[in-house]
């Protein structure tokens, strides 16, 4: 079971594994809401050697099973990547073990290099799905550069989407876009505009700011300015909108799991959009106490994603008590999309935690401020005990 995105190296490895390996390759490709043709990519699957083609439509699977409990966790890794990538790789691992099973394989295949963090992702799903599957990583084995891959496709009439003069390495989804690899490997370098296709560039995106309003009921979005969607449909139109308004770009020099840091640029719209609504709304909803103790745990979910432990154990636990806390995160979130910027505009929400009264400081205040005295009394007397004891301490020596 190859797991086959039609791209560079997953083109030309159907034909590797048949020739220098013997085997019969099933390509198992999912459809995750990336560009292309899907039955095109599922055909020049066969046509490059495979003995089948499998092409999953996992667009909702992907949307309800991994992204909406990495947007209850506003997971970003290291603060600004959204994960779209990360995400999408225990998916297709899990695919490729069901394939496995339906057709009687005994090994599953990745087109991941030997210093990615996807060998990474990949092979530990498919470990915690079925430990007794074998797994082939030719990419470690096969010491070829991208231009020599590209040479190897071109001598076997393999088609294949990148040039040596454009050698992007791109992944796409539902959840973001990546690009790396060509100049984009030189930190210094500011990224070329063709290493971005979703978004505009923000000093020329419109002149006018765009506002939006996000409804969510369980802390999943369900509505977009009022009309009733399907999650897939709101991610769609936000990439689109949030692209046109240049939202979404990530140029990011990240800590891969391998031990190396690399230059990556991400377009993330809806991702960045969702995620910052969704932490504002449940600002409005959850106690002091719950944020504090949520806050932590969403960047462990991060991390694990990252690091290709989606299925652990404890990513399981923190999905769990994510989704508890999920109950009262019910409202509506207005964003304001402008030149590269989505910020909230406003909020709202039937569980809403805050109380105009207590709040306001003008006529219509109803907090008891005689009150704060014996509060401040009691929550310094631990240190007011203590300085004390110090004072004492020091006037005996």
């Amino acid at each position: 079971m190859l797991a086959y995105s039609g791209g560079l190296d997953t083109s030309v490895l159907v034909r590797w594994l048949s020739e220098e390996k013997g085997f019969d390759v099933v390509a198992v490709c999912a459809d995750l809401g990336q560009p292309g043709d899907m039955e095109k990519i599922r055909q020049k699957a066969l046509d490059t050697g495979a003995v089948a083609s499998e092409m999953i439509d996992a667009r909702e699977i992907f949307a309800r099973d991994f992204v909406v409990p990495a947007l209850w966790a506003n997971a970003l890794y290291g603060g600004s990547y959204p994960l779209a990538t990360a995400l999408a790789r225990p998916l297709i691992a899990r695919l490729q073990v069901e394939a496995a099973h339906r057709y009687g394989a005994t090994a599953v295949a990745h087109g991941c290099t030997g210093k990615g963090n996807d060998q990474v992702r990949f092979e530990v799903a498919t470990a915690a799905l079925d430990p007794e599957l074998e797994i082939v990583a030719p990419m470690r084995e096969w010491k070829m550069t991208r231009e020599d891959e590209i040479a190897y496709a071109k001598e076997r009439g393999i088609p294949v989407p990148v040039t040596v003069a454009s050698p992007y390495s791109v992944d796409e989804n539902l959840w973001g876009r990546s690009c790396e690899c060509g100049v984009l490997e030189d930190p210094w370098v500011e990224p070329p505009e063709d290493a971005y296709e979703w978004t505009t560039a923000p000093a020329e995106a419109p002149g006018e700011p765009l506002y939006l309003e996000i409804d969510f009921a369980s802390g999943v979005p369900v509505a977009m300015d009022g009309q009733q969607m399907g999650l897939t449909r709101i991610i769609e139109k936000l990439n689109g909108v949030g692209g046109q308004h240049g939202v979404g770009r990530i140029d990011v020099i990240e800590d891969r799991l391998v031990g190396i840091k690399s230059r990556e640029i991400y377009e993330a719209p809806a991702a960045v959009i969702l995620i910052a609504a969704h932490r504002d709304l449940e600002q409005l909803t959850l106690t002091r106490e719950a944020l504090a103790g949520k806050r932590p745990l969403e960047q462990r979910v991060a991390e694990m994603t990252y690091e290709g432990l989606w299925f652990s154990p404890l990513n399981k636990a923190i999905e769990a008590f994510n989704s508890s806390m999920q109950e009262r995160v019910n409202g509506t979130v207005r964003m304001r999309l402008f030149k590269g910027r989505a910020d909230v505009a406003g909020r709202k929400s039937p569980n809403s935690l805050y109380d105009v009264g207590l709040a306001t400081y003008d006529a219509a205040d109803v907090f008891d401020h005689q009150a704060a005295k014996g509060f401040i009394d009691l929550w310094g007397l631990p240190l007011k005990t203590w300085a004390r004891s110090e004072r004492a301490r020091e006037e005996e020596k």
